[in-house]
């Protein structure tokens, strides 16, 4: 999905590592959430409420996924990250991101 409609955004950015990480949060008619972001180079541990599917849509991007090793990421592509758990993230080079939050029962 290229676009989204009929959504609400918040207009305060969720901002993070000193500025290095900033999203918009995007809310939808039937509940669910999103953000959009950038992630400038560095190296970042994210911990999920909820789960999380994470689209990397450009840049050059690494995961290291909780009992995983290191992957390098084949941009555009999608990694998914279980709720309350945590993911390291190496981003080489500026990665523009949409997180989709899922809320379980």
């Amino acid at each position: 999905m290229a676009k989204f409609e009929n959504v609400t955004v918040i207009k305060e950015a969720n901002i993070y590592y000193d500025g290095k990480v900033t999203s918009r949060t995007v809310e939808f008619q039937d509940g669910s959430v999103k953000s959009l972001g950038i992630m400038l180079e560095g190296e970042y541990t994210f911990n999920t409420a909820d789960k999380e599917i994470m689209e990397i849509l450009s840049g050059d991007v690494s995961i290291k996924l909780p009992g995983e090793e290191w992957k390098t990421l084949n941009v555009p592509e999608s990694f998914e990250v279980e709720a309350n758990a945590s993911f390291d993230i190496k981003i080489n080079s500026v990665t523009d991101y949409c997180c989709s939050y899922i809320k379980e029962s």
